[in-house]
């Protein structure tokens, strides 16, 4: 089969420092295949499909393109080649119609006055074939999801596209816009076309893919075709799903955790029938001094449950404080009634990094640093010096800039911020993304500490070694639902994890 490869990766590596993200990654992608690629936030898969489509360089090994070799020096060397990558965010103008979204940037000129383009026809003929209810002349704001993403194909393919990488395509779409998108990557197919399918959705791999691939630690763990991992399974796409998770996780180790003594015998935090466009009807409690951990793959909701608890997201549903109901509108709803947030994203929603530490850990909460309503030099002082020794923030001086702290340091300073609010319920939404093994200890050593002295706190993480290690009981999330919320313990095997994952089921 190596003579039908259009891709052949042979011994990609990508190193960052400390970090080796690509180790020796080795597989073939077939002409006319839609071949998908699977595993969890951090295997490798984004960074294998950057440096497909020249977003960023390999640190050594081969790629052979049509048994040339292929070592794309930008994201428009890649275009030229043939090689179009569409990601979850759309690129798309919705004031300009559906023509002037296929023609933006390729416009042909004279004399700065715009031409008709002759390629248009072509274009016209490939949109027409994928979807014959859109029209050139429709605003694209007018347009759905599962539209707006067709328009996108269109552009790629009118562009000679040989190889269309599909990130997470239908990952914000409806049951029926995915069945149309489905539809139209089979025409593509139908056409020669190979597509790189990228999902979280295992049961995506059954229903469109040829080819499947599996990513785990920077590593391919496997690569078989659909049918076979089918058939080794007897034909039962729930077990065939299972045995992907199992691919993708490998043998999780839950011999660590560490409970953190919460008696569950008084409710922090209740949570009734929440709804967004993406969560449905979810319930969960949290008690006093207790680690409750969401786990989900890319999609399954822990995130949005996080951003409605911040008052980031609307919602329907009731949620109760401290036995009191509330409604959180916004943020500052949230801060009142004593919830705060370590966000995923820290360097950008969580750090000032421009400022110091002293600037950065009185943020939330002003008036700690106020006297006579004026900014007080040594109240500053001493609360950051307090946070600085009881988080251990390894630093200069409370002066030093927040951006030169490493991750680990730059989280600690977020938590500061946090403990100085006084809030009763710590959000903490991928706490240890980016840190080093040294560091993440830490984390998690201040974390049962926050539950020792009462807090509540939620861990939303995409790492599930993470939160068997850490929390006292697991919420399980499926395709915006909790589908099992689990205790903790000797009880809780490797295996029936697995199997919650991949099906979603139900227990009591």
């Amino acid at each position: 089969m190596e003579s039908d490869a259009i891709l052949s990766i042979r011994g990609i590596d990508k190193e960052y420092p400390g970090v080796h993200a690509l180790d020796d990654v080795v597989f073939d992608i077939h002409k006319n295949t839609i071949h998908c690629i699977i595993g969890e936030n951090g295997s490798g898969k984004s960074t294998f499909i950057k440096i497909l489509t020249g977003v960023v360089p390999k640190t050594r090994g081969t790629i052979l393109f049509n048994g040339q070799p292929f070592d794309p020096k930008s994201v428009k060397d890649a275009k030229s080649r043939g090689i179009v990558a569409l990601y979850q965010e759309l690129n798309v103008v919705n004031d300009l119609t559906v023509e002037e979204n296929l023609t933006l940037g390729r416009e042909k000129h004279r004399l700065g006055v715009i031409q008709k383009d002759d390629t248009l026809e072509r274009t016209v003929s490939i949109l027409k074939e994928l979807d014959k209810t859109i029209r050139l002349n429709m605003p694209v704001g007018k347009l759905s999801t599962a539209q707006k993403q067709i328009i996108e194909i269109v552009k790629a393919v009118s562009i000679d596209c040989k190889v269309l990488v599909m990130d997470e395509p239908t990952a914000s779409l409806s049951e029926e816009e995915t069945g149309k998108i489905f539809e139209v990557v089979r025409k593509l197919k139908a056409n020669g076309m190979t597509v790189i399918y990228i999902s979280h959705k295992l049961s995506e791999v059954f229903e469109i893919g040829d080819v499947v691939t599996v990513f785990r630690d920077g590593k391919i763990i496997a690569t078989k075709t659909v049918h076979d991992v089918k058939r080794e399974c007897r034909d039962d796409i729930a077990d065939a799903c299972l045995e992907l998770v199992r691919m993708m996780l490998g043998r999780v180790v839950i011999e660590s955790y560490i409970p953190s003594g919460t008696d569950y015998a008084e409710k922090i935090l209740e949570v009734r029938n929440l709804n967004t466009d993406l969560l449905r009807d979810v319930s969960f409690d949290l008690f006093k001094g207790e680690i409750l951990g969401f786990y989900g793959l890319v999609g399954a909701g822990k995130t949005e449950v996080a951003r409605v608890l911040f008052g980031i997201d609307a919602y329907s549903g009731d949620i109760r404080v401290k036995g009191k109901t509330v409604r959180l509108r916004r943020v500052g709803d949230a801060l009142k009634h004593g919830i705060a947030m370590i966000p995923e994203e820290r360097r950008q929603d969580g750090i000032l990094g421009k400022l110091s530490i002293k600037n950065n850990i009185p943020m939330m909460k002003i008036k700690s640093i106020l006297k006579n309503g004026v900014i007080s030099r040594p109240k500053e002082n001493q609360l950051a010096d307090h946070y600085i020794k009881m988080l251990s923030v390894a630093a200069r001086d409370r002066e030093q800039k927040v951006a030169f702290l490493s991750g680990g340091n730059q989280q600690k300073v977020v938590i500061s911020k946090c403990l100085n609010r006084e809030s009763d319920v710590l959000l903490m939404d991928e706490p240890t993304r980016g840190i080093d093994v040294g560091a993440k200890l830490e984390i998690h050593n201040i974390t049962r500490n926050l539950a020792n002295q009462g807090k509540g706190v939620i861990v939303f993480s995409s790492e599930l070694p993470e939160i068997l290690h850490l929390c006292d009981r697991i919420v399980f999330m499926n395709s915006g639902r909790v589908s099992t919320i689990v205790r903790n313990g000797n009880n809780l095997d490797n295996d029936q994890i697995m199997k919650i994952i991949a099906r979603g089921e139900q227990r009591a």
